[in-house]
């Protein structure tokens, strides 16, 4: 695998650096440390060339981006289009707040056209049932909208600058102009009929039952719940009251005003009323789609400005930001974590929170587009850290934590235990997800608060099944790869890899946090002697005595390349072990899967291969692949599957900038058809806002805010001579690392910009598009 970007380039033999340090930046310096004026020279380091006499001026970037009206008209080209009415629900426009959601297309069988009623919350409280009927989460409802004539054609747009549904439905009667949003836990529609058409709105409840139901009957002993119950207020509200068994209360209101009608839905648990009186409030403060309106995009306004991305490919920039606008309509981090059909509940097996693979993915893109405010996995962990506990068998639980396969959202599910061939690691790697928040925000109270804790007990659990073999190794007994058919009988790669990440990450977060822990010496203990990971001719195994021999989707016996990046690509041993594994993962067809074909992009990514990358996450658009994206960009297997279109929009983060291992790679695996990039504001970890200009194939400047002022290694992939100016245009001090990585001291709020030759117009615009592609949706 070689790098098809030109990002893997020689060293420049001359870097242009500067005399002095001014200001803060001088005092920020530590004692001993040389001044940029020194030559620092390493083993084939480029010379140092003083650039005082340059005479440097502060600068500062022009983003083309800030006004309104630029921010309408990029994304307006990225807005998903319907010329004819979607029949299925992976067809239709969708609508979300982070709790409630709605999908929109054809009533089955009828001239009418259906917007789901669904949320979040919303959920049985019967956990002895388990995740799939027990504590499942539960249909509400959905509305119809019926013309007066025969629907004929449809014209809609789902704006994403005002993430708004708008649009017309002509009859053979005549036109309705219709309008729809959701924000506050309202769904507001609006309906506006001309000619002799006219709109008739109706709610139907649905049965508070497990969606699973299309796969299997109900678990013995279940009962179903009670049926719902309508009532109308005094002032005209429409209710729909669905007490539970377990306990706890769903309430839809609904109020028709003139065109307009606002619906909302309220849970409680364990109150069996405050449902009812949660869904008026949301109303009565609605006021009327109008005013609501004014509320959603200003919030959507000001979420979209925190990053920006643009390239040329014009299908694939759509599907990238229509994955930010998804995430946003699924997640908020005062929320709960996402199910595997996020908000949009449709029937499906998977009515729950799935640990094994898809929380994980569902929240990477959220980092690098720099929207912290969405992680609600974070949160759920933080909030459930007793559940947790509960989780594992009672003889563990003064000192040990996880979580089974699926839960609800409350992280209700039991553990297996190792030496049983049961699925143990799953809570260390949502853990993972909540280390690599960390590492993006460099909050401490995240660390210090949730992944310290919870990852101390993970690992704990592990070392009460650690046991020394012959080899004086010690070993795991059998515990599953998800979900893979074959269980190993000890050393399962999924789990080894999570428990060095976890030891090391323990060892490495107490001494950050000043923690002085008794477990230290087990931790390192582990890391000494921890069975090295199972291999043979074709690479990594699945555990020992188990080879990778069955197709597979899920790529947990290779967690340790991607995404802990324990075994990397800039481990030169290690390179040839890389590639015959992901090779021999994927020649084994068959069983793969949409996140397959994105985990492998993104693995590629990480060699430098940005043609191989592309080649990979293009299998998941092609229609002809048996598990494709789908035509609004939502994907679906025996029933909807939220992660893996948002695992795609990671696979484009990696082939735009990566930050593990503490150095980022900037435009590290471009494919080498998209000469043009923009990057602005771009998170990575350290808590670092990179922005990056890429033209003709070649990066033009570089710009990096410290959010945190964490060390700052930088992977530019310039040719020639560098300059690197501190954002008063006073050089800055750097020191030469090899392999083309410069260290920069770089305060806390302060930039830097980095660019070879003479300085490039510093401008952020999107770029052209090179390769036109059909909106998403039914155009």
């Amino acid at each position: 695998m070689t790098s098809q970007s030109g990002n893997h380039a020689p060293l420049p033999r001359r870097v242009l650096l500067g005399t002095a340090l001014g200001g803060a930046a001088a005092a920020a310096l530590p004692a001993g440390t040389a001044h940029a004026d020194e030559s620092i020279r390493a083993e084939g380091a480029a010379d140092v060339v003083p650039a005082a006499r340059a005479g440097r001026s502060p600068w500062r970037l022009r983003d083309t981006m800030r006004a309104d009206s630029a921010w309408e008209e990029f994304l307006r080209g990225q807005d998903l289009l319907w010329s004819r009415l979607p029949t299925l629900w992976y067809e239709g426009p969708f609508l979300g707040d982070g709790l409630l959601g709605s999908m929109i297309y054809q009533e089955p069988g009828a001239n009418q056209i259906r917007l789901t009623v669904q949320h979040g919350r919303v959920q049985d409280h019967r956990p002895e049932f388990g995740s799939g009927w027990g504590t499942a989460r539960l249909p509400v409802g959905h509305l119809t909208l019926e013309p007066a004539g025969t629907i004929t054609a449809v014209d809609w747009r789902l704006s994403l600058w005002n993430a708004e549904l708008t649009g017309t439905v002509t009859t053979t009667a005549g036109t309705l102009t219709l309008a729809a949003l959701i924000h506050g836990e309202v769904l507001a529609v609006r309906a506006t009929a001309t000619g002799g058409e006219h709109a008739t709105w109706t709610f139907h409840p649905e049965e508070a039952i497990s969606p699973r139901k299309i796969q299997e009957s109900p678990p013995a002993g279940y009962t179903a719940n009670p049926p719902w119950t309508t009532a109308t207020a005094a002032d005209g509200t429409e209710q729909v009251l669905q007490p539970l068994t377990g306990g706890g209360q769903t309430a839809t209101s609904y109020r028709r005003t003139g065109d307009d009608l606002l619906l909302s839905v309220g849970h409680s648990f364990p109150s069996g009323s405050a449902a009812e009186a949660d869904s008026r409030r949301n109303l009565r403060r609605a006021v009327s789609y109008s005013a609501l309106r004014r509320r959603h995009t200003r919030w959507w306004h000001t979420f979209y400005r925190k990053s920006f991305v643009s390239f040329p490919d014009q299908r694939l920039q759509s599907f990238h930001w229509i994955q930010l606008y998804k995430v946003a309509s699924a997640s908020r981090a005062d929320g709960p974590v996402m199910a595997t059909s996020g908000p949009w509940l449709e029937p499906t097996p998977w009515p729950a929170v799935w640990w094994n693979l898809n929380v994980q993915l569902e929240y990477w893109l959220i980092h690098a587009f720099n929207h912290p405010e969405l992680d609600s996995l974070a949160t759920t962990l933080r909030q459930s850290q007793e559940q947790l506990t509960a989780n594992v068998p009672a003889a563990y639980r003064t000192d040990s934590s996880g979580i089974g396969r699926s839960s609800d959202m409350f992280a209700n599910r039991e553990v297996g235990r190792p030496g049983t061939g049961a699925e143990t690691g799953d809570l260390t790697w949502a853990l993972h997800n909540v280390w690599l928040s960390y590492r993006h925000s460099m909050d401490k109270s995240l660390l210090r608060d949730t992944i310290y804790p919870l990852l101390r007990r993970t690992i704990t659990y592990y070392w009460h099944f650690l046991t020394p073999g012959s080899d004086g190794r010690l070993h795991l007994p059998s515990t599953l790869s998800p979900e893979y058919p074959v269980v190993p009988p000890q050393d399962t790669n999924y789990d080894l890899a999570l428990i060095r990440w976890g030891c090391q990450t323990l060892l490495d977060s107490a001494e950050l946090l000043g923690i002085d822990d008794e477990l230290k010496p087990r931790w390192q203990e582990i890391l000494a002697r921890l069975t090295p990971y199972p291999v043979d001719a074709n690479g990594f195994m699945i555990g020992a005595d188990t080879p990778y021999a069955q197709s597979h989707r899920h790529y947990s016996h290779l967690l340790m390349v991607y995404p802990l990046y324990l075994v990397n690509w800039d481990q030169p041993e290690n390179r040839d072990l890389i590639t015959k594994s992901v090779a021999h993962w994927h020649a084994l067809t068959g069983a793969h899967r949409g996140y397959s074909y994105t985990g492998a992009a993104s693995m590629y990514a990480m060699t430098g291969d940005g043609d191989t990358a592309i080649t990979y996450l293009r299998k998941f658009f092609d229609p002809t692949t048996r598990y494709p994206c789908r035509a609004n960009t939502h994907y679906t297997e025996a029933g909807p599957v939220i992660e893996t279109p948002l695992s795609a929009s990671q696979s484009l983060h990696d082939m735009f900038c990566q930050s593990w291992g503490g150095v980022i790679r900037v435009f590290p695996a471009v494919p080498s058809s998209w000469a043009d990039a923009t990057l602005h504001d771009f998170r990575t970890q350290g808590a670092f806002l990179v922005s990056a200009v890429r033209k003709a194939g070649v990066t033009r400047f570089i710009r990096i805010r410290s959010l945190a002022g964490e060390p700052l290694k930088l992977r530019h992939g310039l040719t020639g001579h560098l300059t690197v100016l501190l954002d008063d245009g006073t050089p800055a001090h750097t020191r030469d690392l090899g392999d083309g990585t410069l260290a920069i001291d770089l305060p806390r709020g302060r930039e830097v910009l980095v660019h070879a030759g003479s300085r490039p117009d510093l401008v952020i615009a999107p770029v052209a598009v090179s390769e036109p592609g059909a909106a998403w949706g039914l155009p």
